[in-house]
């Protein structure tokens, strides 16, 4: 496939997982207040899906693109270091919050740590997009719409779970779900970057793939696990963590 058409499947096909952002918060329409036991355990299947696709989808291919022995394992750890590296400079220095402390009324400074979950969310959806852009850009288009639909998946339970923040401040739920929607949308923007990249000099993909790979291990480790574990359900959560690590998997192996 020449190289204009992989940049518009690459940007359609990040463009659709941050889309999924406002699919999952589409039962705000309908439902007011989803279990947090029900939450947690859609967040740890995103952590799930995530941390199937970084290693199948990211790392593995990252491994073959590289070459073999010493110098490919350099590679590889090198671009998850780094990977991992930005994403924490990332949360050190940009305004965000990790999560709400509860729907306790809507006063301005839980306002505002809401506001800064959404901006917490909306930056950890670049790389997210990077990884779609970069699996399309080695030319794998299996890869990339794999990526693509797990990325996907992992996306909904945080759009249901920005759109229902934003409920319990009074946000009417067509607001709401616009918002969560939004914080997808900058994921085609990292998938343009991810793809152009790659194609520009292809010994670049291993780097790109690793990388993408370390932002997303950060993500996970830092952010989603750590999230779905607050309240007490703890092993509800790490249900979903296996389930959505085995539903990727299994879209993995049959799609690629």
């Amino acid at each position: 496939m020449d190289k204009p058409n992989l940049l518009l499947l690459g940007f359609l096909a990040s463009l659709a997982a941050g889309v999924a952002t406002g699919v999952g918060a589409l039962p705000v329409l309908f439902f007011r207040r989803v279990s947090q036991r029900v939450q947690d355990i859609m967040m740890g299947f995103g952590a799930g899906v995530m941390l199937a696709a970084t290693s199948f989808s990211l790392i593995i291919p990252a491994v073959e693109a590289s070459g073999e022995g010493v110098i490919s394992a350099f590679i590889v750890a090198s671009g998850i270091l780094l990977g991992a590296i930005f994403l924490f400079l990332s949360d050190r220095y940009s305004p965000h919050e990790h999560f709400i402390n509860g729907p306790e009324g809507a006063d301005a400074k839980n306002l505002r740590k809401i506001w800064l979950f959404v901006i917490a969310i909306t930056l950890h959806n670049f790389p997210e997009g990077l990884s779609v852009g970069v699996g399309f850009g080695g030319g794998n288009i299996k890869n990339g719409l794999t990526l693509a639909m797990g990325i996907g998946l992992q996306n909904m339970p945080e759009g249901l779970v920005v759109a229902l923040a934003l409920i319990t401040e009074k946000y009417t739920p067509l607001k709401a779900l616009m918002i969560a929607l939004f914080t997808g949308l900058v994921e085609p923007v990292g998938g343009l970057i991810g793809i152009g990249l790659v194609s520009l000099s292809r010994p670049l993909l291993p780097w790109g793939l690793a990388f993408a790979a370390g932002a997303m291990l950060f993500v996970i480790s830092d952010e989603i696990i750590p999230e779905s574990h607050r309240k007490g359900f703890e092993k509800e959560a790490t249900a979903g963590v296996i389930l959505g690590f085995i539903t990727m998997m299994i879209l993995d192996i049959t799609l690629s």
